[in-house]
């Protein structure tokens, strides 16, 4: 069961990593669009429409993903970490 589910583009930090940096961050120039979209969210909201809210989400998806990864990661090696501690005594 563990095999199969690190194979699944969502459990990959390298993709992860390579799709916030390319969709999670483009276009880069003036400043990074999620950058930009988070500001507008800080800050109200005030004209957001619909597909600016889908835009958000789809430039987020990425980051959202390889945060998660890295806090089940954590999780993981944390249990581990106990489980073998325990083990020890």
């Amino acid at each position: 069961m563990e095999a199969t589910q690190n194979l699944k583009f969502w459990n990959d930090a390298r993709f992860l990593g390579l799709l916030c940096l390319t969709l999670g961050l483009a276009p880069f120039f003036p400043e990074p669009h999620i950058w930009g979209k988070i500001r507008w969210i800080l800050g109200g909201a005030h004209g957001m429409k619909a597909l600016d809210y889908f835009d958000f989400l789809m430039h987020g998806t990425p980051w959202f993903l390889l945060v998660r990864l890295g806090l089940m990661t954590l999780y993981h090696r944390l249990k581990e970490n106990t489980r073998l501690q325990a083990h020890q005594d």
